[in-house]
Parts: structure tokens; C-alpha cells; sequence
């Protein structure tokens, strides 16, 4: 098996520790990032490390993605030891109410959620070239359902940076190709974010997502590790991981 060596960004909970333990548990080194969760991203470490097959290295770096130094500092991190593959995990999300817009938060969703991944691709690509991994290098962005369609009312913000981060995903797989592959996953809800719904909001969510349940952490993990690694013949493609909820 060859050993890849990929970067998780927003690896302290969520989707981001599904996505490292499913890459450690494969046999991966992984290099994995916090903004301000710095305990939790080394519990993912921690975790990581127990549930790898081998001796797994994993590194944990800081990283703010709406800084231009502080990815410059992590690249410089990551560059000597090399990179196969990226997970562009790290998000911010929060409601972006119509008629109390505000530039300033407007611009921070688009940074991290966008702006940050982009300039470490570019950043790390020299690295993603080099990959000698089956498929070569990889990155996969993780992206949201309702920025392709279905909207949600109050997060015009949110939505319209993850929309940005689904087209990048194209020209990225254009200006990277034929070495790196870029695809994307779209989640629908594969774990409900505490304090986002109801617990009516919730139901009436499941009701119209035809697969009649919200998926898992586990799932999520599972697929983005197959788009990294495994569909060595997909590139610039956005994968929604949603139930059926985009087809309602």
C-alpha cells in the first residue's frame, strides 16, 4: 500500500475528525489544523493514532484561513515533508440574516471559505505534483447541497462563499490537471448542528430527504477518503452526500 501524507483543514470535530480517523484508519500520515479548538484537534491526533493499522505520523499545525501569514506559515510547515492530498474541511457558517447584512462578515465567509482554500492549493501545489500516489495527487473540497439549489432562507452569505468553493473546484481540476485531481463533496445533513434547528425544523428536514434519515459522521468520512484516494477517473466534480435531499 503507499503511504500518502494529506492535509485535513478544521480537523477538531465534526466532519473534519471523521475524515482524519478514516484516513488514519486506512494508514495514512496526516497533517491536521485548528483555528481556535486547539485541544480538540490534538484529541483528533490522539484518536488517530489509536485507530491506525500502523504507526501513523500526525502532525497539528494552526492555521487561520482568512490570513494570508498564517498560511504562508503553514505551507512552510508542510512543504518539506511533501503533501498527496488535501481535505478543505476547515468552513465558517452562520446565518447571514437578509436585512442585517454586514460587509465585514460577508468578506469572512468568503476568505475561509473560498479565499483561504485556494491560496493553499496554489500554495501546495508544487507538492501535489510531485505525489507519486495511484491517481496522483488529490484534494477535495468540502462543499453544502444547498449552495447548488434549495437554499436556505438567512444564509445568503454562507451559501453564496460555498457556491464560490463549488465552482473552484472545477477551475482548480482545470489548472491542476493532469496531475492532481480536484472533486468536491456536498453534504445535505450528515449530523445536525447543535442550536442550527429545531427539533421540528429537523424533523419536517428529514421528512423531505427521501432516504428518511440525516446521514453520519462515519459516512461522510467514508466518502470524501474514496473521492481522495480512490476515484483515480473523477475530476471537478461535486459529489452530494445528501439522502436524495437535492432531488426534492
Amino acid at each position: 500500500m503507499s503511504v500518502a501524507r494529506i492535509l485535513v483543514t478544521g480537523a477538531s470535530r465534526r466532519v473534519g475528525r471523521a475524515v482524519a480517523l478514516e484516513l488514519a484508519g486506512r494508514g495514512h500520515d496526516l497533517v491536521l489544523t485548528y483555528h481556535t479548538r486547539e485541544d480538540d484537534c490534538r484529541e483528533t491526533a490522539d484518536l488517530c493514532r489509536s485507530a491506525a493499522a500502523r504507526a501513523v505520523e500526525v502532525e497539528v499545525l494552526p492555521l487561520a484561513l482568512d490570513a494570508e501569514e498564517s498560511i504562508e506559515a503553514a505551507c512552510s510547515r508542510i512543504r518539506p515533508g511533501g503533501v498527496d492530498g488535501i481535505v478543505h474541511n476547515a468552513s465558517r457558517y452562520h446565518r447571514t440574516p437578509f436585512d442585517a447584512l454586514q460587509h465585514s462578515e460577508l468578506m469572512g465567509l468568503f476568505a475561509v471559505n473560498a479565499v483561504g482554500p485556494l491560496m493553499l492549493t496554489s500554495s501546495l501545489a508544487s507538492c501535489l505534483r510531485s505525489s507519486r500516489l495511484p491517481g496522483g495527487g488529490s484534494v477535495v473540497c468540502l462543499g453544502d447541497i444547498h449552495a447548488s439549489g434549495l437554499p436556505r432562507p438567512g444564509y445568503a452569505g454562507y451559501l453564496a462563499s460555498k457556491a464560490a468553493l463549488h465552482q473552484l473546484v472545477q477551475s482548480l481540476a482545470r489548472e491542476l490537471a493532469p496531475d492532481v485531481r480536484v472533486n468536491g463533496v456536498a453534504p445535505g445533513v450528515v449530523a445536525f448542528a447543535p442550536g442550527d434547528m429545531t427539533s421540528s425544523e429537523e424533523s419536517r428536514y428529514l421528512e423531505r430527504t427521501p432516504a428518511g434519515r440525516s446521514g453520519t459522521l462515519e459516512e461522510a468520512g467514508q466518502t470524501v477518503a474514496w473521492m481522495l484516494l480512490d476515484a483515480h477517473f473523477v475530476t471537478g466534480q461535486v459529489l452530494n452526500l445528501c439522502g436524495g435531499r437535492s432531488i426534492r
